[in-house]
């Protein structure tokens, strides 16, 4: 113990060093010292709420409580004893009890000392805030002197042990009935002061740290003991009540029997000390004497009420310890039923004394074990709102007659909502708070989340500060939709664990569904930052072109469409070409875009390409069914045209092409078929030839040219969805910044 308050609590209190200003050698004196302090000022004046000063005081609480439990000791000090009639003091209790309030009395004597070094606040500047504390020694002197000196001086003089040790045994004249009298007035007496004391302790750690125990075990733990102590006390004063009973008893028959006879001496009050146990005068009384019909029990005459049980302990010769837990017991049983099973005589004594202990239980049991019940109450509080809410909103939803899956869904957001937070409204908490104090926190419960998420990592401190300070938890269960393609965009939402699901039709189009998984890191709402970034917004928040749906149990952050409107206009870093390239990157509506963008082009591509080989082809088609018309049979056919006295058109094999079909015999101008080394004229039937080959010709042309449409037809039938391009957020504010 020693070792604790050197190390714990001495060190707050301890003096700094004296400065010493040693003169120069041969410098003369200048006059008088400068310090100018006196001898019994203390050099370091503390705060009342300094954490140093609030500890004392915890311990100091904690010895009073033991100090008040050892005085009601003394009362087992007397012993009596019923076979000889007679009451002892047992001094190995007292050297125990001693000890044990001596070193009680030293902390008391302590605080008397650390009473003149606490400042203290002046009354007439509690008009607004704390107060002005008041440093000056004399003044903390003074109003220590006026106010509380006097009764820590009462609870702090060692009366008891001094009345024990010096004062019975020097009083020669001093009987059992005095000793009794003695003891149970001055502790009663000094019980008083030192209970004003511990109340005065309560008061000062509510008024600096609020709460006497920061858990509410403790504070039940504390009641509890209160409790205890009162039972300690009422077991002690049944017990010394008791041995005054005896002692009266013992009286009354030592006052009817004080003339004496022949045969038996007369009764004198010393008899009844055990002290003159050995004397033949009083052996010869006793032996005489009707004391152990009249007095001793369980035969006797004399009614001892509820005192015989305590009587009874001393007559089997029980110990100490034994005796001790049975009277403390019974203080217990009296004071919970306040006194209901007391069997008491018709002294009056003794029924004030059962009065007494009906109005001590009704009291403390209402007082301290209220208190002690609402300290445990308050550690299942929360647990029992949610109990009563959860009720509610059964019979709520019974009465709705809402369908078994919609009421299943409600029980699990509630049931998800207890596991997250344990039923405390922490955004009140955080409101609560000064704004310093709220951005420390914030900072703390998010920031190590916040960077997570890749689009936040490009952001300086700063900008990740204001936006922490201005994230709101959300929690969302199994198959919850977050926001459903074309509502409007309230918040933007930053995953911390879960999976959300967001997919679009593009605005409902036929034949198109694009889905994509949002995880740990990704956001969705990011049209809001587009909308926040505008110059001048719309007052109507922007309609999500996605659906978002949770897949599983999510706990994200949520930045509120005010909130995120605010932090881009303050900051204007916010406009930056790096977090342009990163909102494209990691936004997967820009993800979706780029995706069927690129794939478009692909397929544009392609059917190009495809067209492109088709013309190829087809050329050389062409090319050789041009040939095949020129060629015919087994030889060259050769398409000659002449004029004046002879050409003609013929076949390789002498065949005209015309032969059975026109016969033309001409003159000196004309055109001819003629067979092999033969000519003929006729320039009629030339001409006819000629038209037929070239209608030939332009009909194969225009069926050629009717199937390559028919092939690029079928290749642009292959045709993808336009999707349409996100609105980009304007990062276009400054133009300085650094790509």
């Amino acid at each position: 113990m020693a070792g604790f308050i050197h190390r714990r609590i001495l060190p707050p209190f301890r003096r700094p060093p004296l400065p010493f200003f040693l003169p120069t050698a041969g410098a003369p004196s200048t006059g008088p010292s400068t310090s100018t302090r006196r001898p019994w000022t203390p050099r370091r004046i503390l705060d009342p709420g300094d954490d140093a000063v609030l500890r004392w005081y915890r311990l100091f609480l904690v010895t009073c409580l033991a100090g008040l439990f050892v005085d009601p000791l003394y009362f087992y000090l007397l012993h009596t004893d019923g076979i000889a009639a007679c009451v002892s003091m047992d001094m190995g209790i007292g050297v125990f009890v001693t000890a044990l309030r001596t070193f009680a009395d030293l902390f008391y004597l302590a605080h008397m000392i650390l009473k003149f070094r606490i400042a203290f606040v002046a009354p007439s500047s509690r008009i607004f805030g704390r107060g002005e504390l008041v440093r000056d020694p004399d003044q903390i002197a003074i109003r220590y002197l006026k106010n509380d000196f006097i009764i820590d001086l009462a609870a702090m003089l060692p009366i008891p042990q001094m009345i024990i040790w010096f004062v019975i045994p020097a009083v020669s004249t001093s009987s059992a009935n005095h000793t009794n009298n003695t003891l149970s007035m001055i502790v009663l007496i000094q019980y008083i002061p030192r209970v004003y004391i511990i109340i005065s302790l309560n008061s000062k750690i509510v008024k600096a740290s609020g709460v006497v125990t920061r858990t509410a075990w403790a504070g039940a733990a504390y009641n509890l003991l209160l409790y205890t102590l009162a039972s300690h006390v009422l077991g002690a004063l049944w017990y010394l009540l008791s041995v005054e009973r005896q002692y009266s008893c013992w009286m009354e028959v030592c006052t009817n029997e004080g003339g004496g006879t022949a045969v038996m001496p007369g009764c004198a009050m010393d008899f009844l000390d055990c002290k003159s146990r050995e004397n033949p005068i009083r052996q010869t009384w006793h032996n005489h004497s009707a004391i152990q019909k009249q007095c001793m029990l369980p035969e006797s005459v004399y009614d001892y009420g509820l005192f015989a049980d305590a009587l009874n302990l001393d007559r089997n010769g029980v110990a100490f310890v034994d005796k001790y837990l049975y009277c403390l017991w019974w203080g217990f049983r009296n004071l919970s039923s306040y006194g209901q099973n007391l069997q008491n005589s018709t002294y009056k004594g003794e029924t004030v004394f059962c009065i007494l202990i009906c109005i001590m239980g009704l009291v403390f049991f209402s007082h301290l074990i209220g208190n002690m019940q609402t300290y445990l109450q308050s550690m299942t509080v929360r647990l029992e709102e949610w109990r009563v809410k959860r009720r509610d909103i059964e019979e709520w939803m019974r009465h709705r007659q809402l369908p078994p899956e919609l009421q299943e869904r409600v029980r699990r957001f509630f049931q998800y909502k207890w596991l997250a937070t344990r039923g405390v409204d922490e955004e009140s908490i955080l409101q609560s708070l000064p704004l310093d104090l709220r951005r420390e926190i914030q900072r703390h419960l998010c920031l190590a989340l916040v960077r997570r998420v890749p689009f936040f990592s490009q952001m300086d401190e700063q900008l990740l500060d204001a936006i922490c300070e201005r994230l709101v938890s959300s929690l969302s269960t199994k198959d919850a939709y977050i926001v459903r393609e074309g509502d409007p965009v309230s918040e933007m939402l930053f995953i911390i664990r879960g999976e959300l699901e967001s997919s679009t039709t593009d605005g409902g189009r036929t034949n198109f569904f694009s889905s994509i998984t949002l995880r740990p890191g990704d956001f969705c709402g990011e049209e809001l930052l587009t909308w926040a970034l505008m110059p001048n917004p719309s007052l109507n928040f922007p309609q999500s072109t996605r659906t978002v749906k949770s897949v599983t149990e999510v706990e994200a952050f949520a930045l509120r469409a005010e909130d995120l409107k605010y932090v881009a206009n303050q900051f204007k870093r916010l406009h930056s070409k790096r977090l342009q390239h990163a909102f494209r990157y990691y936004s997967h509506q820009w993800r979706s875009w780029g995706a069927c963008f690129v794939q478009g082009a692909w397929r544009r591509y392609k059917k190009r390409k495809l067209a492109k080989e088709l013309m190829k082809q087809e050329g050389i088609y062409y090319q050789d069914a041009d040939e095949g018309d020129d060629v015919g049979g087994g030889g060259d056919r050769v398409v000659g045209l002449g004029g004046g006295g002879g050409g003609g058109v013929g076949g390789g094999d002498g065949t005209p092409l015309l032969a059975g079909a026109v016969g033309v015999t001409g003159g000196g101008d004309g055109v001819g078929v003629v067979g092999e080394g033969s000519s003929g004229g006729g320039g009629g039937g030339a001409h006819l030839s000629a038209t037929l080959l070239a209608s030939k010709f332009a009909k194969n042309t225009k069926r050629g040219a009717a199937a390559h449409q028919k092939r690029i037809d079928d290749v642009s039938t292959i045709k993808f969805p336009k999707l349409a391009k996100p609105d980009e957020p304007d990062f276009s504010l400054h133009t300085d910044d650094v790509l």
